[in-house]
């Protein structure tokens, strides 16, 4: 196999060429494989380097071609997540994120550290390397999960994406820090200092930059998609190449390029051009990466390799449930949110390449770093995916975590109302303003739609539907319907079997996406099920009909700007 490879290689004549289509054919075939396995694909280009490696498929000749697109695509990587560093969502994370946040990394450095050192007796050094890396998760695959389930709006989700946000600006503030240590020489504090801050400097004239200057200069050309994506990479490329001069990587300046185009409008129109971009250059990275971590002395990376995965895959989440237990967060809560920690970051891989190309780690410990995140990635998405269903299990073992008085039991439970609506944003916002508030009791786990029912005074509580004790705590004495704006066929068949199982002479309307939910939502005895898009078509059909013209189309529109203008 190995000689019909090198036979095409020479025949062909451009090394590259044929080395970058053997890569992309081996990652599509491994990528269909792990995706039927519901794994991040990630996965898949981590194994198609270990393949190349473990088997000799290639030999990575072009080892500069390579290298240059795996650097591009953590330039790309990091400009992204500068682009997702909004102010407004800085602000909304606020003390509890940064607590969380900030608490997780300590705590997680700490255990990580201690693990290495003494256990293991690794030096210092690559002791905090492998405490560095096991602290940080993965943002693109813990919002993909979330985004999946629909759970990005809840409040464990927006606790994780607050938390996640803190460990990326930490992990940035460790690479400037990386920038001012050299192989071979002393580490002065000096040095360290003025790096940080002229990385300061950076960033704050990337936040001046991005709120005064680049707004105004993407509203003039956002007219021309072609246009808009050649500015925002030649402000990429030419930023990445100033900030070079500065002794800063490229990595940091693809972070800070992004920061600038932050507060864009226009920046979603960039980031959707960009993607494919990152994940082509990604790809790149992670095969080089996966080929990177065979060693001769395999059996001596087990213990640590299983050492640091069960810290991470358990003493992750169990830190983040004990400071969430101290804020007075429900142990449902915690759980959940504890979860979304427990793997290691395609950052931490990133920063374990440059800890080797800096020669601060050696290949084991590299290898030892790469192998923690393949196994707490692939275990932790399943632990993610199926969390709702691993819960019940351990509830009563998780109560330690959580205080008497919780935040989140916000609202009486003791109130009965003649009508409850579970999930108040979108549908549910549109349905308020056309009954009496007075009568209605709004329940809903977003924290943002919780905050907006409480300053219109409406009567809420602030839960998961999904929480099995829920209906139990509810007072239904004088409701006479319930109505669930949810999307999700789970939610809304628990909530149909629950209601008709407490009192069948509640009238339960459900929502649901497509004729076949509905069908199977009607066959449990709901009594009214919401179809979004059918109900549209009949709203429109009954305007048309009443007035062929449509002359009342301009009032119904300034009806609708102004209750937009309100949200």
């Amino acid at each position: 196999m190995l000689e019909f490879f090198e036979q095409l290689i020479e025949n062909t004549g451009n090394v590259a060429l044929v080395e970058l289509a053997l890569i992309l054919i081996f990652a599509s075939f491994l990528g269909i494989i792990f995706k039927m396995l519901k794994q991040p694909l990630v996965l898949a280009y981590l194994a198609t380097g270990i393949f190349i490696g473990i088997f000799g498929f290639l030999k990575l000749e072009s080892g500069d071609v390579i290298e240059v697109f795996s650097t591009l695509g953590i330039m790309f990587l990091l400009f992204l997540v500068g682009m997702e560093m909004d102010y407004t969502s800085i602000k909304k994370t606020g003390k509890v994120s940064l607590a969380i946040g900030l608490g997780q990394v300590l705590f997680t450095a700490m255990g990580g550290f201690l693990i290495s050192y003494f256990l293991f007796g690794f030096d210092i050094l690559p002791a905090i390397y492998i405490a560095v890396a096991l602290t940080f998760s993965s943002t693109v695959i813990i919002v993909k999960l979330l985004s999946d389930k629909g759970n990005l709006t809840s409040l464990h989700g927006r606790a994780s994406i607050g938390l996640l946000l803190v460990q990326d600006l930490v992990l940035i503030i460790i690479l400037i820090v990386l920038n001012a240590i050299d192989t071979g020489e002393s580490v002065s504090i000096f040095a360290v200092l003025q790096t940080v801050f002229i990385g300061v400097l950076l960033f704050a004239l990337m936040l001046f930059l991005g709120i005064k200057i680049f707004p105004y200069i993407f509203r003039k050309i956002a007219n021309s998609q072609e246009l808009l994506f050649l500015v925002s990479l030649t402000w990429l490329l030419a930023f990445a190449v100033i900030v070079k001069q500065l002794d800063f990587s490229i990595e940091i300046a693809g972070f800070l390029a992004g920061v600038a185009l932050a507060n864009s409008a226009e920046k979603y129109h960039i980031a959707n051009k960009i993607k494919p971009l990152r994940d082509f250059f990604i790809l790149v990275f992670f095969v080089y990466l996966g080929s990177l971590m065979i060693v001769s002395d395999f059996q001596e990376m087990i213990f640590p390799v299983i050492a640091f995965s069960l810290f991470v895959l358990i003493g992750n989440p169990l830190i983040v449930m004990f400071i969430m237990g101290l804020m007075r967060y429900k142990k449902r809560t915690g759980f959940l949110t504890g979860l979304t920690v427990a793997q290691i970051s395609e950052f931490s891989l990133i920063f374990a390449t440059l800890g080797l190309a800096l020669g601060h780690i050696t290949d084991q410990i590299f290898a030892i770093i790469v192998a923690v995140g393949v196994v707490t990635i692939t275990l932790s998405t399943y632990l993610i995916l199926y969390a709702e269903n691993i819960f019940p299990f351990i509830s009563k073992a998780l109560s330690i975590f959580e205080r008497k008085n919780t935040k989140e039991e916000e609202g009486d439970f003791g109130v009965s109302k003649k009508i409850i609506l579970i999930g108040a944003n979108r549908i549910g916002q549109g349905i308020m303003n056309y009954i009496n508030t007075k009568e209605v009791l709004a329940i809903d786990f977003d924290p943002v739609v919780n905050d907006s029912l409480k300053k219109n005074g409406t009567e809420r509580i602030f839960a998961d539907i999904k929480d099995p004790y829920l209906f139990e705590e509810l007072n239904l004495e004088k409701t006479k319907i319930v109505i669930s704006t949810s999307p999700h066929l789970d939610d809304n068949l628990s909530i149909t079997e629950r209601i008709k199982k407490i009192d069948e002479d509640i009238k339960v309307v459900v929502r649901a996406e497509s004729n076949q939910e509905a069908k199977e939502l009607y066959e449990k005895r709901a009594d009214y099920v919401l179809l979004p898009h059918l109900l549209s078509g009949k709203y429109l059909g009954k305007l048309i009909t009443s007035d062929l013209e449509l002359n009342n189309l301009e009032e119904l529109r300034k009806k609708e700007i102004k209750f937009l203008k309100n949200q």
